[in-house]
């Protein structure tokens, strides 16, 4: 074995331990691991902690409310743990990786996950809550005003904002002189004392907790008005008009022993489907009212087999394709051929010209869109005046489609163009310069040497811009809003993305159609995917030629 060094100003050194250093105990040299807080960032992170706190008090409530214990648990042994971690000095790597990993959890492991969830469900109008709630919804809309029935003098308000508050009816009840005040979830009784009502009309003027609207506030919100229900033992109150209401029977009712819901006025029945979560007549007919239930594969199903869907699918898909291509390939091509042009060492005045080419990126997309739609209008657009044309750009299929590619175009090539300028760069000019010295053309030197070094430097860019591209749901949105639509067909239109057709699904006029929607997002994260997995593998096989 060798000897330990010794001699002045040196130090025996034990294996597994810090040599001792001159002038400097070893408690100093501990105390530097634990540094003590300053005060800004005790304060710092008092103020979070807070926040925190305050933030898991806000979400407790509702849990308890709806008897959500196990996201009750989840959340006080989460902030249970953030406080443990962050009042320590231990665990310092787990610092900074827990609050990704839970803005990663909450961003976009917890939505793909519900919207898997969603696919598999018949969730959508109708079919937003439970049986029960559908018993109601059912009974509650089928009131009518009997001979007999209560009326009530009626007042509009609000606990919240006049406009878009939710909305309560105030009642007095004439004969009894009780007040109540209504919503959907119900009747309650007011204590007198804390309204005040007109000795005149026998009206509510004021509530304690309500904002009372007035009749141009109430004439605003007349169709929300009327289509409020509150749901009562005998049956449910309605309003008429905005000044008076009344208390009806309901003329459907549901009976637990057969599982259905009987029309008194017509005798007619509908029997519950658990399987489709509707209430079903003999004849076929469903009721509007429906509940929400597990379908299974239904719904991916319905997208594959169903001509009603597949079709335009598979279209959309098609397009979808030659889109997302398209608007990578052509600006990618332009943007280096721009590139490829400055980059010549005969080329002058480079710099003026980039600060001239990357202003369609500088500018805010949304709002180029926009320009560029009144640009390709048929009457007063500033491309038919120019060049003396007469196309209707958004009125047909193909017409439609390269206006959004010639847009796409526009918006795309200066991001290639710096980026394959910056690629550029990197190549070793000593490369081309050993192809000319044996004698190769430009073009061969390119083809040969530049491009297959950009491709490498590029593809991962490429890739993910094919991925923006597919779901690049402002550039149909902001032009042809995914027209035009076939007369028959208004869900689906000539330039629709799987994006935009998915989000007039979930959202369109027609109703929305969550659980549908939520399959064709799965399709298209698979598709995505797939496509992104086989360009890496590629583009590894790739580097490893030109590595």
């Amino acid at each position: 074995m060798s000897e330990p060094l010794s001699g002045p100003g040196s130090a025996t050194r034990t294996p597994g331990r810090e040599p001792a250093r001159p002038g400097l105990p070893r408690s100093s040299r501990t105390a530097r691991n634990h540094a003590p807080i300053t005060a800004t960032g005790l304060l710092v992170k008092v103020v979070l902690l807070g926040l925190v706190a305050g933030i898991a008090l806000w979400a407790a409530f509702p849990l308890i409310e709806a008897g959500y214990w196990l996201g009750l648990g989840v959340l006080t042994v989460t902030t249970a743990g953030l406080f443990y971690l962050y009042l320590s000095r231990r665990h310092i790597p787990a610092k900074y990786l827990v609050p990704g990993t839970l803005f990663l959890i909450a961003f976009q492991i917890f939505p793909v996950l519900y919207t898997a969830s969603t696919a598999f469900t018949n969730f959508g109008d109708g079919h937003r809550g439970s049986k029960d709630d559908a018993v109601v919804a059912i009974q509650t809309s089928s009131v009518k005003q009997v001979p007999g029935s209560t009326e009530y003098a009626l007042t509009i308000a609000t606990t919240g904002d006049p406009a878009t508050g939710p909305l309560t009816f105030l009642l007095s009840d004439p004969k009894t002189k009780e007040v109540f005040a209504g919503d959907a979830g119900g009747l309650r009784q007011l204590d007198a004392s804390d309204v005040t009502v007109s000795s005149l009309s026998g009206k509510i003027t004021a509530a304690d907790g309500y904002t009372v609207l007035n009749i141009g506030q109430a004439s605003g919100r007349s169709d929300a008005i009327t289509a409020l229900i509150v749901p009562t033992d005998d049956g449910a109150i309605r309003s008429n008009g905005l000044t008076r209401a009344y208390e009806g029977k309901a003329a459907r009712a549901y009976d637990a022993g057969c599982d259905c819901v009987k029309d008194s006025e017509t005798g007619k029945t509908w029997t519950a489907d658990e399987k489709i979560g509707s209430f079903v007549a003999a004849d076929g007919e469903r009721l509007t009212q429906g509940w929400k239930v597990n379908v299974g594969l239904k719904n991916f199903g319905a997208v594959l087999t169903d001509p009603n869907i597949s079709k335009p699918f598979f279209g959309t898909l098609a397009w979808n394709f030659a889109f997302a291509i398209g608007s990578t390939g052509f600006t990618f091509l332009l943007g280096m051929a721009i590139a490829l042009a400055l980059h010549s060492p005969r080329m002058r005045g480079t710099n003026f010209y980039r600060v001239l080419l990357i202003l369609p990126y500088a500018m805010p997309s949304f709002a180029m869109l926009l320009v560029w739609r009144d640009m390709f209008n048929t009457d007063f657009g500033l491309l038919n005046n120019l060049f003396g044309l007469d196309v209707d750009w958004f009125g047909g299929a193909w017409s439609a489609r390269i206006a959004v590619l010639l847009v796409q175009l526009w918006l795309g090539y200066p991001y290639m163009f710096l980026v394959a300028t910056g690629a550029l760069q990197a190549i070793p000019r000593e490369l081309t310069e050993a192809t000319s010295v044996d004698g190769a053309s430009p073009w061969q030197s390119f083809k040969a040497v530049t491009l297959p070094l950009l491709l490498v430097a590029l593809s991962p860019l490429l890739i993910a811009s094919f991925a923006y591209n597919f779901n690049n749901v402002n550039a149909i949105l902001f032009t042809t809003e995914g027209g035009p639509f076939a007369p028959d067909n208004p869900r689906n239109g000539a330039t629709d993305l799987l994006i935009t057709y998915t989000y007039r699904l979930a959202f369109g006029a027609q109703g929305a159609e969550f659980g549908l929607a939520a399959t064709v997002s799965i399709f298209i994260f698979a598709i995505v995917a797939t496509v992104s997995a086989i360009s890496f593998r590629r583009t590894r096989k790739q580097e490893e030629v030109y590595s």
